[in-house]
């Protein structure tokens, strides 16, 4: 029976498929129901963790798929978010996150082949707070930007001057998320270099 750690971790995979198709449907209610997922999704990568560890309940699938999940959160709003042209968000420092991110996961890999598991660094946790905390700050500047068109009065004037004082800020949040995370990956890199030149050696056959 799979353990509830792993089915948090699996609604987490749904939540994330379901934020992006709501950040792509270009109405406020849907960006504003996908900012709510976003911040329940968010918040069950630290649930399923602390369930599996304090229920001695940690899992081979739990330890892949849960930094696989986390990703596909993150990928689907950094690439939802450059569809949406208010939000001048960087497709560049997307697609260069993106590549860390399949980079480090082919190296989680080849541990795997190896027998190994490459544990979870300081600046892999530091990365996944400083992306987790770009999106959040991203989702808001939307959403003042779709509250200035639903109300009216000073409401609407509060956040119409909110949005044009925040309207540079998921170009540059984005940008500083892309630069940490590949500091990261060279930490990751450096770390594991043995690993990775061991894995691109052929065997020596035997005579």
């Amino acid at each position: 029976m799979m353990t509830l750690a792993n089915k948090i971790t699996l609604t987490r995979a749904v939540m994330s498929v379901g934020m992006f198709l709501l950040i792509l449907w270009p109405y406020a209610w849907a960006r504003l129901v996908a900012t709510l997922i976003f911040i329940v999704a968010a918040s069950t990568d630290w649930v399923d963790g602390k369930i599996a560890r304090e229920t001695h309940t940690i899992t081979p699938f739990g330890a892949v798929v849960d930094p696989f999940v986390d990703k596909i959160l993150v990928i689907a709003a950094f690439f939802a978010f450059v569809g949406i042209r208010e939000l001048d968000v960087p497709i560049w420092a997307v697609f260069f996150i993106l590549l860390r991110e399949l980079m480090i996961s082919t190296l989680r890999a080849i541990a795997a082949l190896e027998g190994k598991v490459m544990a979870a660094e300081r600046w892999g946790k530091f990365k996944t707070v400083i992306q987790m905390s770009a999106i959040g700050t991203i989702f808001f500047v939307l959403d003042v930007y779709h509250l200035a068109h639903l109300f009216g009065g000073a409401t609407q004037t509060v956040c119409i001057f909110l949005f044009v004082l925040l309207r540079k800020v998921p170009y540059a949040i984005t940008a500083v998320a892309a630069v940490i995370t590949w500091i990261s990956a060279i930490s990751y890199l450096r770390n594991n270099w043995e690993l990775l030149k061991k894995s691109w050696s052929l065997p020596v056959c035997p005579k």
